[in-house]
Parts: C-alpha cells; sequence; structure tokens
C-alpha cells in the first residue's frame, strides 16, 4: 500500500470511522496502534513514515497510541483547552461556496469545527483543493472578545464552531 493510501485510510478510519477498524476513540481520540496495523496489514515503520512524512501533520503518536489532530465527524473529546487566537485567521475555500458562506458563515459540517489556518499560504493551499482558492480573512479576536471559543490543534490548525459572517472579509 503506498503512502498516500496509507493516509486516506488513517483519516478515514481516525476521523471518521473507528468502528470499521473494531476501535474506540479514547478521551484526545487515541486508539491503540496494534489493532490498527492488524486491521491496516501495516508495520509500526509504515506509520512512522506516514506521520512524519505529512505535510498537514494530520496525525500524532505518542507511545504505542495514534490519533488524527482534528477533523473528526464522529463524536470525540479532543481535550483542547480553550486558546486566544490572533488578531486574524484565515479560511480557504472555493468561489461556488461563497454565496452559502457570505449567507451563513462558516459551519463545520459534518465535523466537530470550522477549520482555520493561521496564514494566507496555508489556506491557498487547503482553498485550491477544489480549484482557484478563495481567501476569507477572520477577525479571530473580535470573535473572541464577542465569546466564541478558539482552540488550536497540534499540527498548527485553529478550530471554532462556527463564524458568522459578520466576523469575515474575502481577499487578504
Amino acid at each position: 500500500m503506498t503512502d498516500h493510501v496509507l493516509s486516506r485510510r488513517l483519516s478515514y478510519l481516525l476521523r471518521h470511522a473507528p468502528h470499521d477498524a473494531g476501535l474506540t476513540l479514547a478521551p484526545g481520540g487515541w486508539v491503540p496502534l496494534a489493532p490498527l496495523l492488524a486491521h491496516l496489514n501495516a508495520t509500526r515503520a509504515d506509520i512512522e513514515r506516514v506521520v512524519s512524512g505529512s505535510d498537514k501533520q494530520r496525525f500524532s503518536l505518542r507511545g504505542d497510541l495514534i490519533r488524527a489532530n482534528q477533523g473528526h465527524s464522529v463524536p470525540v473529546d479532543l481535550e483542547f483547552s480553550p486558546v486566544t487566537p490572533p488578531d486574524l485567521l484565515y479560511h480557504g475555500t472555493h468561489r461556488r461556496a461563497l454565496a452559502s458562506i457570505r449567507a451563513e458563515g462558516l459551519r463545520p459540517m459534518q465535523r466537530h469545527h470550522v477549520h482555520l489556518s493561521p496564514d494566507l499560504d496555508t489556506a491557498r493551499r487547503v482553498g485550491a483543493r477544489r480549484g482557484q482558492p478563495v481567501i476569507l480573512t477572520i477577525r479571530a479576536e473580535e470573535m473572541h472578545a464577542a465569546g466564541h471559543v478558539f482552540f488550536v490543534s497540534e499540527n498548527g490548525v485553529w478550530l471554532v464552531g462556527a463564524v458568522p459572517p459578520e466576523f469575515m472579509g474575502e481577499g487578504a
């Protein structure tokens, strides 16, 4: 199995369907590595290579445990602590989504949180996955002052429950 395929399978199992591998997410989203390796017919070296080679650092290893850092659609307590965000954060999207975003704001959809980027380059890469990217500037400090709670995952992705339209602008 290629690293790309293994990464996709890890994402699927650790974020969306741990039950498919007979796994239960512990607090923090952690699962034992051994049953996952058996299910995937992979080695620890395979997993370590995917974890260390991921440009987005989607996964974390701690001893004999592994987890996805964010993006879960299944119930899980990732044990994040609230953090004060920087003044601005960014969200990369595509033009087809703009009308809905302008009307309703950013919603987590099937995930637990809206994902925000700390810099323009990351937001551009995220938005470019579906064509020409559009970058939204999020006034995170204002949101925080208005009572919105922010978290940051181990890989630097900023998380918030939703972003109302009044806290964002297009372009950066």
